[in-house]
């Protein structure tokens, strides 16, 4: 178990900086969202889902879009794109999107799960997206420009983005403008999406910045740490780790005051940490992180003496490969999420191509229920193989889903909220894209849904689901990330 490296507070809490008023944090119910996880899981069925479709990096010269997809199996239009809203500029990379209200709201009856915040990672401007007209043809709402962002608080590369419960907006960015990661910190948008500045006070600032999540009652908010945008924007280069361009970092604030308190240091076994998942219920103190390039699961939890501490409970080895760019190849964690049970994780392994779905009613000791190959470098038929210890060779059998071969390897994940369906994308980012699977750049990403056993544990595709983005009106897109207009489990937090 690695210890923390506690950091100071600052003495000084200049001007610059927000705090969230406390008024919002105490929910009596009757507005966006659920009053309880548990709740939420009893919700209705998804119908639609919006997900990020690019362009950018694809050697096709239309702007992003969001894609509205029809979720019903009800309906004449099932598992199709039935609505794309181009944004208003080329070369923006759309990445994550969040709301602007969620279960963090449910208290306050006056606001309404509406706009769709959608940052874009490139260019660092940011869409924001009116759902409620029209569910289905979603419209602009309004556009925060990059010069506006870079002039009033120096942050660029705009990436994750969080509803808070006094209504405000905040939005990690993870350099400034010349892709220094030092350079990093949160933006904070008021309710009309006008920007009120940085909000973690002068001297808190992350040396790193990628994803994060806060959990009220413990007055606490974790983020992650990718890398330098100037690196990794142009593909991975593991020299670029050695260079010290990529993070091992957990970072530890107050909440909502905005002061870093204490910084964990990952290790060799934490290299790129990338999304940070609380558990739901908010009285938790543990959560985890997927460390991409160390392949490792991290635990971090609450000690008795009140800091924060981590320990390693999954790891998936790098595998002794033949005839690819390096003789070890790691999975490459990029995604994970947690049931609104708390009972399951899921995480994905995005270059050996497979989903995995672990029971954690012990959160320390995560327990491997299911397992799915559905794409990944190995695959029958590539020219990569597996070598095993014995010597043998060995390669993935990919299905088929309604004739079409799956390409590429499971990327981003969003659940039901029930727990009972996942959906999964398969594009990361359009330079790593082109970089290890350039063949996902010519045909275009996919989304399938994977149908999951919330009883004995197991995951099986639903053969009558299959959404081809390599067919999409203006050539093969990317898709990235997914949302649904009622909310989800990577999304909501609850008060």
């Amino acid at each position: 178990m690695a210890s923390a490296d506690v950091q100071a507070a600052p003495a000084s809490q200049a001007n610059g900086s927000f705090e969230i008023p406390a008024a919002g944090l105490c929910c009596s119910g009757g507005g966006p969202g659920y009053a309880t996880p548990l709740e939420a899981m009893a919700g209705p069925r998804e119908t639609l889902i919006y997900v990020t479709a690019v362009y950018t990096g694809t050697g096709i010269e239309k702007p992003d879009y969001l894609a509205t997809v029809d979720i019903d199996p009800t309906s004449p239009t099932y598992a199709k794109v039935i609505h794309r809203l181009p944004v208003d500029h080329l070369n923006d990379e759309l990445h994550h999107t969040g709301w602007n209200t969620c279960s963090s709201c449910h208290g306050d009856g006056s606001l309404q799960r509406r706009f769709l915040i959608l940052p874009s990672l490139v260019s660092t401007r940011i869409y924001v997206v009116d759902t409620l007209k029209d569910p289905k043809a979603p419209t602009i709402h309004k556009v925060v420009s990059p010069e506006e962002i870079i002039e009033k608080t120096g942050l660029a590369y705009p990436h994750t983005a969080h509803c808070l419960a006094s209504g405000d907006v905040l939005i990690s960015c993870l350099g400034d403008k010349e892709g220094h990661a030092k350079g990093a910190g949160f933006l904070l948008l008021d309710p009309d999406f006008n920007i009120k500045g940085r909000w973690e006070k002068p001297g808190s600032s992350p040396p790193f910045g990628y994803d994060f999540w806060y959990q009220p009652r413990l007055k606490t908010m974790i983020s992650s740490s990718w890398g330098a945008p100037a690196a990794f924007t142009k593909g991975f280069n593991p020299q670029h780790v050695a260079e010290g361009l990529y993070g091992q970092h957990l970072f530890v604030y107050d909440w909502p005051e905005g002061i870093l308190r204490q910084t964990m240091d990952l290790g060799s076994s934490g290299l790129i940490p990338l999304e940070v998942r609380f558990l739901h219920d908010p009285s938790k103190d543990t959560g985890y992180v997927a460390c991409a390039l160390s392949g490792t699961l991290v635990r971090f939890f609450k000690t008795e003496s009140e800091a924060w501490d981590h320990e390693v409970v999954v790891s998936v080895p790098a595998l002794k490969v033949q005839n690819w760019i390096l003789p070890q190849m790691p999975g490459l964690i990029t995604d994970l999420l947690i049931s609104l049970d708390d009972r399951y994780l899921y995480f994905v392994n995005w270059l050996h191509g497979d989903i995995r779905q672990y029971d954690i009613t012990n959160p320390a000791k995560p327990v491997l229920a299911g397992q799915l190959w559905v794409g990944g470098l190995f695959r029958k038929g590539s020219q990569v193989f597996v070598e095993n210890p014995d010597g043998e060779l060995w390669q993935s059998d990919i299905p088929h889903v309604q004739g079409k071969q799956l390409r590429g390897g499971p990327q981003m994940i969003q659940l039901s909220l029930d727990g009972k369906r996942l959906y999964v994308t398969n594009s990361l980012f359009s330079s790593w894209d082109l970089q290890f699977y350039p063949s996902l750049v010519e045909q275009g990403s996919h989304v399938l849904q994977i149908d999951c056993d919330t009883e004995k544990g197991g995951l099986v595709i639903n053969e009558k689901f299959f959404v081809d983005f390599g067919d999409e009106p203006n050539g093969p897109a990317l898709a990235h990330e997914m949302r649904y207009p009622g909310g989800d489990c990577t999304s909501d937090i609850w008060v």
